[in-house]
């Protein structure tokens, strides 16, 4: 079980360094993001079904709740985007 943590731990890790280190499309940026959360999910999962807190039980499902929703935004973002500019680089967009 530890063992499994502790990939699960390296594969975030590695998640954040990707999402750091890539600057070219808003879509590869979001399924880093949808690719955490969902690391994030696992790794939850893993600590309730070990902790026995009943307190805690619902955390999993309000996480994969929220990430679906920030999932179905990021993708209607992606669709704006890219009828307006014609692609989704990010070096074109003005964040600011």
């Amino acid at each position: 079980m530890e063992l499994i943590k502790t990939i699960l731990t390296l594969a975030f890790m590695t998640t954040i360094l990707s999402l750091s280190m890539q600057h070219k499309h808003l879509m590869l940026a979001l399924m880093c993001i949808e690719t955490m959360t969902l690391l994030l999910f696992m790794l939850l999962v893993m600590y309730t079904s070990t902790s026995l807190a009943l307190s805690q039980t619902p955390m999993p499902i309000i996480l994969i709740t929220i990430s679906v929703c920030g999932a179905a935004v990021g993708l209607s973002l992606v669709v704006a985007i890219t009828r307006t500019h014609g692609n989704d680089f990010l070096k074109n967009l003005n964040l600011l």
